[in-house]
C-alpha cells in the first residue's frame, strides 16, 4: 500500500512551529506551582471565612443594622466601621452566608474549601470529595431546618433565613409535632444512609432465645420427673458449694466467725450426707450418657444394629427416669435452694447508721411562709394580667426546695404564650431557677416552679426507713429522693434498665451514686447483686473498698476491685460482655427470658448445676465519670458499654454512667439511644440540658441535689436524698466486718491484647485435663468453653483456660465472638497422633 503523504508543517514566519493553545492552557494548569498556588488560595478562602463566621457569633448584633441597611459598595464607606475581626468584607461575606441564607451550616464550606485546598495543591485528600459534598448538601438543608425550628424565636442567626422559612412552612404544613418527627426521620435517614448500622444486632439475642420457647416451657412444667431430677442434682451441688467458701489458711482466723459445738455437728453430718450423694449422683451420671458407649449389657434382643440402637436409646431414657426417680426420692425434703445460704448470718446495715440531717424537721411555713407565698400567688397573676392572659384558678403545693404553683388559665388562652413569659415571672418574683411546665402531664394545669426561701435538705434516713422503699417489692429498688409534693420517689434499676447521671461540677452527683448504692446495700444480700465500679477520679468510690469480698466484682488477679486505670477499665467491659454471653447460653438452655425466670427455675431445682447452670445475681456497672474515659480511651470504651447497653438487660447486668461533662462528644447518639433513664443535675446552658433530657430545664435548678428525672416520657422533679462520706463509711465497714466471700466475684478472663498471643503459653503450664478436654472437643467438634464445663465438670475460668491451651496448641482456631472456636483437627485418630508426637517432641 502506497503511504499517504503528510502535509507540511505550518510554520511562522521566524521559521518556529506555531503553538497549540490547547495542549498549552493544559499543560499551565497541570503545573505543580500553579497548583499549589490555587491550593493556597482556597486555604486562605476558608481561614477567611472561618474568621469572618467565627467573628460574627460574636458581633452580629453590632454588625447586623450596619451591613442590612447598606449595599456593597456603600458599605465601601471609610466612615463606616464593623465589629468584625475581618472588617467590612468579613461582616458583608457573614451576614450574606449565615443570616441571609444558612445559618451556622455555612461552617461546612470552610470545610469544604480547606479539603479542596489540601486536595489541590498537596495533592492527597483528607476525606472523600463525594462523600464530602453530599454531607455538606444534606446538612446545608437539615441544620438549619433544625436549628431554625428550635432556635428561630431567640436565636434566628442559628438556622439562618433559610432555617426560618423552612420551619414556618413546615410548622404551618405539619405543626409542631409533625415538623418533629419530620426531622426526626431526616435524621435517622441520614445515619442509615452514611453509617449503614446494623439494626438486627438489637434482637438478634433475644429472637434466638424466644425461639421455641412456648411450647417446651409447657412440656418442662409438665414432666415430673424430669424436674424433680434436676432438682436432686442441683441439691447436691448447693451443698458442696459451702466447702468453697472456707477462707485460706492465713484469713481463716479473721474471716471465719466462732460457731458452737452443735452447729459443727450438724455441719459435719450434712457434709457427710452430701459425699454419699455425691457417689450416687456420679452412678446416675454415668447411667444417663450410656448412650455414648458402643455397647449395652441390658440388651438381648437379636436383631439388626439400627433396631438394637433404637431399643438401646429407649431402654437407657426408662434406666434414666427410675435413677431420677429415686434421686428425688431422696432430695425432695431439702427444699427450695437458696442463694443467701452460704452468707446465712449476714445482716443487712441498721438504719441507724443512717442521720437525720435535719431532714423532716423544717415545717411548711418555715420552708415558705405565708405571707410570701400570697405574694408569690399575686405577682403571678399580676405578671400574667399585663400580658392579658386570665387566670382562673391558683393553688400551691410546698416542696422540700421548691413550690410548685399550678394555674388554670380561662379558655382560649394560647400556652405557649405562658410558657414565653419564663423569664418575666422570674423578674417579677425575683427568684432564681423558674421552670415552667407546660402543661403538667396528667393534669389541665400549668405548673410554675419557684424555689423556696429557705430550702429542706432530704435525708436518706428517711427515704430508707419509709414504708415505701420497706415493702418495696422491685428487683432493684433505688431511693432516690421526694417530689415536690413529698413523696418518698422508688424507682426500679432493673426496668429503667440503664441510668445516665450528668450535671455541672458539684451539684450532687457523687451523693446521687452513693445514695443509690446505699439503696440497693439496705435491700439486697451479697448473693443477689454484685458491682462494678469504676474510679477515674481514684477518690470517690474508694469508700466502697471495704466490702470487696461482699458486694464487689472485679477481674482475676487484680489486686484491688475498685478500678481506676482506664487499660483495666477496658479489659472489664470486655469481661462482661464475655460474662453476658456467657449468661445468654445458660438461658438459652434453661428455656427462659430473662434472669428472673432463671434464677426462680433455679431456686425451684429445675436446673442442673452439673450442666453449668448457677444462681445468677445482678451485676450494676458504676462508672462515675466517663467523659475521662471517652477522652482517653474512646472507641474502646464507647463499643463494649453500648453492646452491654443494649443486649444485657435481659440477664442482670445494669449500667449507671455520670459525667459533669454532658457534651454531644461525650453523650454520643449511641449512649444515649440505650439509656431511656436519665437524671440532670443542674447544668450552665439550655444546650447541656437538652443533651441529657432532650429537653430544656435542667439549667433553671438550684443546685444542691436538686434534679430532674426521666424515663423517656415525663420529667419529675426531685430533691436527691442526701447521704454523707461518714455515713458511707460506717456502712461499709458494718458490712466489711461481717463474714463475707473468700474473694471477690469473679468476672470472666479474657485476652489481654498487649499480649503476644497464646503461643506464649508454655508446654509445662499446660492443665492436667488437657488432653482429655481436646478428646471432648474433637469428638464433638465445637471448641465451646460451655462444652468443657459440662463434660468435664469445672468452672468457666478453667474451662477458659484450657481453650487458650488448645488454641496455643494448634488443636482450636482463635476467638470469634460469640460463636463456638473452629476444631482443626477432624477426628480422634489424629488427635491421638498430634498427642503423641507433642510428646515425643517434649
Amino acid at each position: 500500500m502506497a503511504r499517504k503523504k503528510q502535509a507540511p508543517k505550518k510554520r511562522t514566519r521566524g521559521g518556529r512551529q506555531p503553538v497549540d493553545k490547547k495542549k498549552f492552557s493544559l499543560t499551565f494548569f497541570k503545573d505543580p506551582k500553579f497548583k499549589k498556588v490555587v491550593g493556597a488560595f482556597f486555604v486562605i478562602a476558608s481561614a477567611i471565612l472561618f474568621l469572618s463566621f467565627t467573628s460574627y457569633l460574636f458581633s452580629w448584633q453590632d454588625d447586623q443594622s450596619v451591613v442590612a441597611s447598606k449595599s456593597f459598595w456603600e458599605l465601601m464607606n471609610p466612615e463606616i466601621t464593623v465589629s468584625n475581626w475581618l472588617g467590612k468584607i468579613g461582616a458583608w461575606l457573614s451576614h450574606h452566608f449565615i443570616h441571609q441564607s444558612f445559618g451556622i451550616a455555612s461552617f461546612g464550606f470552610v470545610l469544604l474549601l480547606f479539603v479542596l485546598g489540601v486536595k489541590i495543591g498537596l495533592g492527597f485528600s483528607l476525606t472523600p470529595l463525594p462523600k464530602l459534598v453530599k454531607n455538606l448538601i444534606f446538612n446545608l438543608i437539615f441544620l438549619p431546618f433544625l436549628l431554625g425550628f428550635f432556635f428561630s424565636a431567640n436565636l434566628p442567626f442559628l438556622g439562618g433565613s433559610i432555617g426560618y422559612f423552612l420551619s414556618e412552612f413546615f410548622i404551618g404544613l405539619l405543626g409542631s409535632v409533625g415538623s418533629a418527627l419530620l426531622l426526626t426521620l431526616m435524621a435517622f435517614a441520614y445515619v442509615v444512609y452514611t453509617f449503614n448500622p446494623n439494626l438486627d444486632v438489637l434482637f438478634e439475642k433475644k429472637a434466638k432465645l424466644a425461639t421455641g420457647n412456648a411450647s417446651k416451657m409447657d412440656e418442662t412444667l409438665q414432666s415430673e420427673s424430669n424436674t424433680t431430677s434436676a432438682q436432686d442434682e442441683e441439691d447436691f451441688y448447693t451443698k458442696l458449694t459451702k466447702a468453697e467458701l472456707v477462707p485460706d489458711e492465713g484469713e481463716e482466723e479473721d474471716s471465719k466467725p466462732a460457731a458452737s459445738t452443735s452447729n459443727e455437728d450438724v455441719d459435719q453430718a450434712e457434709s457427710e450426707i452430701n459425699l454419699k450423694y455425691s457417689d450416687e449422683q456420679f452412678e446416675v451420671i454415668d447411667t444417663s450418657n450410656a448412650e455414648e458407649s458402643p455397647e449395652d449389657e441390658n440388651s438381648n434382643l437379636e436383631e439388626s444394629e439400627d433396631t438394637e440402637l433404637e431399643i438401646d436409646e429407649q431402654s437407657n431414657n426408662v434406666e434414666e427416669e427410675l435413677s431420677n426417680r429415686e434421686v428425688n426420692k431422696r432430695l425432695k425434703d431439702f427444699g427450695p435452694y437458696d442463694p443467701k445460704l452460704d452468707l446465712s448470718s449476714f445482716k443487712l446495715p441498721p438504719i441507724d447508721l443512717l442521720e437525720d440531717h435535719g431532714s423532716g424537721h423544717l415545717t411548711l411555713e418555715e420552708r415558705m411562709d405565708k405571707t410570701t407565698l400570697e405574694e408569690n400567688k399575686q405577682k403571678i397573676i399580676t405578671t400574667l394580667q399585663n400580658y392579658k392572659i386570665g387566670i382562673s384558678k391558683i393553688k400551691a403545693t410546698i416542696g422540700p426546695t421548691v413550690t410548685l404553683y399550678e394555674i388554670v388559665p380561662e379558655a382560649g388562652v394560647r400556652i405557649s404564650k405562658i410558657k414565653n413569659l419564663e423569664d418575666d415571672i422570674a423578674l417579677s418574683l425575683a427568684a432564681l431557677g423558674i421552670r415552667i411546665i407546660a402543661p403538667i402531664p396528667g393534669k389541665g394545669t400549668i405548673g410554675i416552679e419557684v424555689p423556696n426561701t429557705h430550702p429542706d435538705m432530704v435525708a436518706m434516713k428517711t427515704l430508707i426507713k419509709g414504708e415505701k422503699f420497706q415493702h418495696s417489692k422491685y428487683d432493684l429498688p433505688v431511693a432516690l429522693g421526694k417530689t415536690i409534693s413529698n413523696e418518698t420517689f422508688i424507682a426500679d434499676l432493673a426496668k429503667m434498665p440503664h441510668l445516665l447521671m450528668a450535671g455541672a461540677t458539684g451539684q450532687g452527683k457523687s451523693v446521687g451514686l452513693n445514695a443509690i448504692l446505699v439503696s440497693l446495700m439496705y435491700k439486697k444480700h451479697p448473693a443477689q447483686i454484685k458491682f462494678v465500679l469504676v474510679d477515674p477520679k481514684k477518690v470517690e468510690l474508694n469508700l466502697f473498698n471495704k466490702i470487696e469480698r461482699h458486694y464487689l466484682a472485679k477481674l482475676p488477679d487484680e489486686e484491688e476491685a475498685i478500678i481506676t486505670d482506664t487499660s483495666k477499665v477496658v479489659k472489664t467491659l470486655n469481661s462482661l460482655c464475655v460474662e453476658m454471653d456467657h449468661r445468654y447460653e445458660l438461658l438459652k438452655d434453661a428455656q427462659v427470658r430473662n434472669i428472673k425466670e432463671y434464677n426462680k427455675k433455679f431456686i425451684n431445682r429445675k436446673l442442673n448445676p452439673e450442666k453449668g447452670h448457677k444462681y445468677l445475681p445482678y451485676i450494676v456497672l458504676v462508672v462515675d465519670e466517663f467523659a475521662d474515659l471517652i477522652m482517653t480511651a474512646g472507641k474502646e470504651v464507647e463499643m463494649p458499654i453500648a453492646r452491654l447497653a443494649q443486649l444485657a438487660r435481659a440477664i442482670g447486668i445494669h449500667l449507671i454512667i455520670a459525667t459533669q461533662r454532658p457534651s454531644v462528644n461525650i453523650i454520643t447518639g449511641i449512649i444515649k439511644a440505650n439509656f431511656p433513664a436519665r437524671i440532670a443535675f443542674r447544668v450552665t446552658s439550655k444546650v447541656d440540658s437538652r443533651t441529657i433530657l432532650d429537653s430544656g430545664g435542667a439549667e433553671q435548678l438550684i443546685g444542691r441535689g436538686d434534679m430532674l428525672f426521666s424515663t423517656g416520657n415525663d420529667l419529675v422533679r426531685l430533691q436527691c436524698g442526701f447521704v454523707d462520706t461518714p455515713e458511707v463509711e460506717e456502712i461499709c465497714e458494718y458490712v466489711g466486718e461481717q463474714r463475707g466471700y473468700p474473694s471477690a466475684f469473679l468476672l470472666p478472663e479474657v485476652a489481654d491484647e498487649s499480649d503476644n498471643g497464646p503461643s506464649e503459653i508454655l508446654d509445662g503450664e499446660q492443665d492436667e485435663l488437657f488432653e482429655e478436654a481436646a478428646r471432648v472437643i474433637v469428638a464433638h467438634q465445637q471448641g465451646s468453653t460451655s462444652l468443657l464445663q459440662r463434660k468435664l465438670k469445672l468452672g468457666y475460668n478453667r474451662a477458659g483456660r484450657i481453650v487458650d491451651q488448645l488454641e496455643a496448641a494448634g488443636i482450636v482456631g482463635p476467638f470469634e465472638g460469640s460463636k463456638a472456636r473452629k476444631v482443626l483437627i477432624p477426628d480422634e485418630l489424629s488427635l491421638e497422633q498430634f498427642l503423641s508426637n507433642q510428646q515425643q517432641q517434649n
